[in-house]
């Protein structure tokens, strides 16, 4: 049993869902070999239990939800990154990974994975992420190898700056300019701003074309 729990890999659960906290819990705590030494339900709090645990020192691998709420999981995967850069990071959500992984790749994650992944996936990836290893679903691994031969080409989302692609999910998701501000802790005049330079890049007019822009994206199929 000792040697079990010396080689036991600790983890970390970032998620705002109580639900989706438990049920990660629960999946990993079917392995032997990882342990769930912490949880937060925001960035904030991902970012101090990892400071309380000292980074790399404390734990091996930080599972973390992009939809945070404040500070949202891509801003405080790029802290971590900046302030323990050796702490593994996989990154989880609902969002298509199309959409999202190689976004997140590039900023320092390593791997991507959706949260109705099979439980031997997501042990899967734990392991390896853990290990130093980077994670790569299929179809992470076609999108990583899509964006590399369009990097001259490309347009639309996979063309906005972190800031801009953080204003696009909130603009798609139903927000307005001010709520976006408050969530985002901009000025409503620096939203707007970022909404106008958003539509140029995407070849959209207006919120309900953006909307129906993100939807066509996410399918996987170019815009008409």
């Amino acid at each position: 049993m000792n040697g079990v729990v010396s080689a036991t890999l600790r983890v970390l659960i970032g998620d705002d869902h109580r639900i989706v906290r438990e049920g990660l819990k629960q999946v990993l705590a079917d392995a032997p070999d990882v342990q769930v030494v912490a949880e937060a339900q925001t960035g904030l709090e991902v970012l101090q239990q990892v400071s309380d645990l000292r980074g790399r020192e404390g734990l091996d691998l930080v599972l973390l939800d992009i939809a945070l709420p404040g500070m949202d999981g891509l801003d405080v995967l790029q802290t971590l990154k900046r302030e323990h850069p050796k702490l593994p990071v996989l990154m989880l959500s609902t969002y298509p990974e199309k959409q999202y992984a190689v976004r997140c790749i590039k900023l320092g994650a390593s791997g991507y994975l959706n949260k109705s992944a099979d439980p031997d996936d997501m042990l899967a990836a734990v392991r390896k992420v853990a290990a130093g290893g980077v994670y790569l679903t299929p179809t992470t691994a076609e999108a990583l190898a899509a964006a590399v031969g369009q990097r001259n080409a490309q347009a639309g989302p996979e063309a906005l700056s972190h800031r801009e692609h953080q204003v696009y999910r909130l603009l798609t998701q139903g927000l307005t300019v001010s709520e976006i501000g408050a969530q985002l802790g901009l000025a409503p005049n620096t939203v707007s701003t970022y909404r106008v330079r958003i539509l140029e890049k995407t070849g959209t007019k207006n919120d309900v074309e953006l909307a129906l822009y993100a939807q066509r994206h996410a399918q996987g199929r170019s815009p008409d």
